[in-house]
C-alpha cells in the first residue's frame, strides 16, 4: 500500500473513499464501516481524530454532489414546484413537485437541528469499533423490523411517478418523523439511508419510493453538513490529509454513483431484508472478533 508522509496514506484513502460512497447509500452505515475498517485493517486511524473528520468532509461532499446530479431532473421540478407554490401562496392539489419540496424542507429541519446538537456528543461516546459493531446488529434489526411492520403500498403501474406517490402518501408530521430518524445515523453503526427508507415504509411508501425519498432527503443534509465542515478541511486539522481527501472523494463519487444506480433498480422488486441480514451477521462476527483480539 502506498504510504506517504501524513496521517492517512493514499492507499488507505482510496479504500476508505470507495467504502464511504458505497456504504453511505447502501443501508449499512458508512460511519459504522469507517469506524470498524481501520480496526479490521490494523490502521492507526480513529474516528475522533480531528484530521479524520476533516478527511471525511471531502467524501461526504462528493456523495452529495453525485446524488444531486443523479436526481437533477427531479430537483429542477421540485424547485420549480416550490416556486409556483410561493407565487400562488398555496400548494395546489396538482402541484405534487412543490409539495414534495416542502416535505423535504420539513424533514430536513429536525435532522439538521439534532445533528448540530448531538453530533459531537454521540460520535465521541460511540466512536469505538466495538460499539459500532454492536450498533450494526441493531441496524440490522431496525431494517428487518421496518420490513415486517411496513404499511403495504397499493399496487402501482410500471410507469408510476415516484415523486407524486411520495407527495400524496406522506403527511407533514410523517415527513418530520422520517427526517428526524436520520439523526440516528449520528451513532456509528446505524444507517442514515436505512433509517429513512424504513421510515418511508412505515408511512406506506413502496421500497422504490422509500429509497427515492431517502436519497432526496440525504442530498441537502449531507451536502450542508459537508459544506459547514469545509473550514475544518482547509484549516490546520486538514494538514497532511488534503491530498488523500481529494483521492478519496473521487473514489467516493464513483461508488456513490454506481450504488444509487443499482439501488434504484434493486428496490423496484426487492426489499431491505438482505441488508438487514448482512448488518446483523457482520455486527455479530465483528463483535466476536474484537472481543477475542
Amino acid at each position: 500500500m502506498l504510504m506517504l508522509a501524513g496521517p492517512i496514506s493514499y492507499g488507505q484513502a482510496i479504500v476508505l473513499g470507495l467504502l464511504q460512497g458505497f456504504a453511505e447509500l447502501f443501508p449499512i452505515s458508512s460511519l459504522g464501516q469507517s469506524v470498524v475498517a481501520p480496526r479490521v485493517f490494523g490502521w492507526n486511524i480513529h474516528q475522533n481524530d480531528k484530521y479524520f473528520i476533516a478527511f471525511l468532509v471531502a467524501t461526504h461532499l462528493a456523495t452529495a454532489i453525485v446524488l444531486l446530479g443523479f436526481f437533477w431532473q427531479d430537483w429542477v421540478r421540485i424547485v420549480s414546484g416550490m416556486g409556483r407554490s410561493l407565487a400562488a401562496r398555496e400548494i395546489t392539489p396538482e402541484n405534487h413537485d412543490g409539495r414534495l419540496g416542502w416535505l423535504i424542507v420539513v424533514a430536513t429541519i429536525p435532522a439538521g437541528i439534532l445533528g448540530l446538537l448531538l453530533q459531537d456528543k454521540l460520535q465521541s461516546v460511540f466512536a469505538s469499533a466495538r460499539s459500532a459493531a454492536f450498533f450494526l446488529i441493531l441496524n440490522g434489526i431496525m431494517l428487518y423490523g421496518a420490513e415486517r411492520l411496513r404499511r403495504r403500498a397499493p399496487g402501482e403501474p410500471e410507469d408510476a411517478d415516484g415523486d407524486r406517490h411520495i407527495a400524496e402518501r406522506t403527511g407533514w408530521w410523517q415527513s418530520v418523523g422520517v427526517g428526524a430518524s436520520q439523526a440516528i445515523a449520528l451513532i456509528p453503526g446505524f444507517s442514515r439511508s436505512g433509517a429513512t427508507m424504513g421510515g418511508g415504509l412505515l408511512v406506506g411508501l413502496s421500497n422504490e419510493d422509500a429509497a427515492r425519498f431517502a436519497f432526496l432527503l440525504a442530498t441537502p443534509i449531507i451536502g450542508a453538513a459537508a459544506v459547514l465542515k469545509i473550514p475544518v478541511l482547509l484549516g490546520s486539522d486538514g494538514n497532511g490529509v488534503r491530498g488523500p481527501a481529494v483521492a478519496a472523494s473521487l473514489c467516493s463519487a464513483l461508488t456513490a454513483y454506481l450504488s444509487v444506480r443499482f439501488l434504484m433498480r434493486y428496490f423496484e422488486t426487492n426489499r431491505l431484508t438482505p441488508f438487514a441480514v448482512f448488518c446483523f451477521v457482520e455486527g455479530i462476527v465483528l463483535s466476536i472478533w474484537f472481543a477475542v483480539s
